[in-house]
């Protein structure tokens, strides 16, 4: 089965707030979790101050130029991954820097209900 995997990263993520080394260790997690048997990496998403988010109401667009959850609650990126299980990918989502650096994953099950 194919999850979602949605990572929050604590906002705002300052890499300056890391040593060479730390900013180097969460790095290679990363790249490790995309180089991990059943993951397809997500492309990187750029700054939560980038950015718009749309709406229509009464057939008119409204933009707002902001994440639509606020800053705080932004996806930093996510990925696919193949799994047997839930517990397979809760355990990935568990090697996720992010989820240990302040921020979360969202662990979805990827369905077609349309």
């Amino acid at each position: 089965m194919k999850f979602a995997l949605m990572i929050y990263q604590p906002h705002p993520f300052d890499t300056s707030a890391y040593s060479p080394e730390e900013y180097q260790e969460i790095a290679g997690g990363y790249a490790a979790i995309n180089a991990s048997p059943g993951v397809t990496p997500g492309v990187p998403l750029g700054a939560v101050a980038k950015a718009v988010t749309v709406r229509v109401k009464d057939g008119e667009t409204r933009t707002a130029e902001a994440p639509y959850a606020g800053p705080a609650g932004a996806v930093g990126g996510y990925l696919i991954f193949e799994a047997e299980s839930l517990e397979d990918a809760v355990a990935l989502a568990a090697r996720v820097p992010a989820a240990r650096l302040g921020g979360a994953v969202e662990v979805r099950p990827c369905e077609v209900y349309w």
